[in-house]
Parts: structure tokens; C-alpha cells; sequence
């Protein structure tokens, strides 16, 4: 959704909400009624106005709100943080999104697992990390450090694991997160190690088995 269309959307709404709460003297429960109404009507879909209504009423009872014409600017907050949140998970038709990160041994990849999580967190999105590069303890010691340092949490197991294991566990770990993404390390490996190869080819097999995309 565009910005232009986001203020014709919300204007829309806006308007329809102002109706519904003029005139009026208290909140009641006729009010949530009606607002939820203006909601469903107005293509927000049950599920997440539910949500927002639920929200709305937890505030107003939570800060003694008495006056309907104090609702409308919360209820308008709640509004654009759903469908924000909604936004955010389009990065993908499939979510999580899995980024498997493979390269040469020293070609930084762990330093870029940092920055990707911390530019995806930014931008408001629950990012999962993956330690599957287990021939190195010092790899996962290094991933430590920037999921601590970004904040994201980091799925690992132990030096010499199966890394397809490690990459089933933390896509599994996303999945009941509701994670929007996730990043897996790798051990450094060249096309031509066609053992190593087949390793990456099991770890996408594996991670099917929870998204089959």
C-alpha cells in the first residue's frame, strides 16, 4: 500500500469513525460495537479488528478514559500499527523469509549475517540467526556476538553438530516465533567439494520439511 493510498484509506475510515462516535456522551459497549462495524466494513478483516478492538478497550479502561472523542486518535493509532505490522510481513508471500548464507572460508559472511539482522531489525521485523557453520567453534562464538550485539536471538548446538540440524531446529524455532526472518550461517566451502555441496543440498531438504518453498 502506497503512502497516497494509505491517507485515502485512513481518510476514509477516519471519516466513518467520526460518525460513529459523534454525538455521543459515554463509551459503552454500543460504541465498540459500532466501531468495530466501521472496521470490518472497511476491509480491515475480522481477525485483526478484533485485535485493534480488543486493544482499544484495554487502554481506555486502563487510563479511565471517559470522553468518546479521546477514542478516535487511539483507535486511529492501533489502525496504522496493524496494518503496518501486516506490511511487514510481505517481504515475502512465504514467511519466514530463509536467507542460507554460503561463501569461502574469510569472506566475511558472519560480519554480514550482523548487519543483514541489524538492517531487517530496524525496519521492525523479527529476525531469527541460524549457527549451521559447526566445523568452527569459533564461528558460532563470533555469531554470538552479533546476535547479543544486534539483539536477535540465535539458534546453535554444538562444535561437529549436522548443520541441517541446527537449520531444522532454528527455522522450527522462527516458525513458533512467527519470525518474519531468517538467517543461517554455513562453514566456508568451495563449489568444486562436491561433499560439502551435497551438505547444503541436505540442509535445504531438511528445511522443506517445515516450508516447502
Amino acid at each position: 500500500m502506497s503512502i497516497r493510498e494509505k491517507k485515502g484509506f485512513f481518510g476514509r475510515l477516519s471519516e466513518k469513525i467520526g460518525d460513529a462516535i459523534m454525538g455521543r456522551a459515554t463509551i459503552d459497549e454500543s460504541l465498540f460495537d459500532d466501531l468495530e462495524e466501521v472496521l470490518i466494513t472497511g476491509d480491515i478483516g475480522l481477525e485483526t479488528t478484533m485485535k485493534i478492538i480488543d486493544s482499544l478497550k484495554a487502554e481506555v479502561k486502563a487510563e479511565f478514559i471517559t470522553n468518546p472523542n479521546k477514542v478516535k486518535s487511539k483507535l486511529k493509532r492501533l489502525m496504522v500499527e496493524a496494518v503496518d505490522k501486516q506490511e511487514r510481513h510481505k517481504i515475502s508471500e512465504s514467511y519466514p523469509v530463509v536467507i542460507l548464507v554460503i561463501g569461502i572460508n574469510g569472506g566475511g559472511k558472519t560480519t554480514t549475517i550482523g548487519k543483514l539482522a541489524y538492517q531487517f531489525k530496524k525496519k521492525g521485523l523479527k529476525v531469527v540467526l541460524g549457527a549451521a557453520d559447526t566445523f568452527r567453534a569459533a564461528a558460532i562464538d563470533q555469531l554470538q556476538v552479533w546476535a547479543d550485539r544486534v539483539g536477535v536471538p540465535l539458534v546453535k548446538q554444538q562444535t561437529g553438530s549436522d548443520p541441517a540440524s541446527v537449520a531444522y531446529d532454528t527455522l522450527s524455532s522462527a516458525l513458533s516465533q512467527e519470525a518474519d526472518v531468517v538467517i543461517i550461517d554455513t562453514a566456508g566451502r568451495l563449489h568444486n567439494k562436491i561433499n560439502l555441496m551435497n551438505e547444503l543440498s541436505k540442509v535445504k531438504r531438511v528445511m522443506q520439511k517445515l516450508l516447502p518453498y
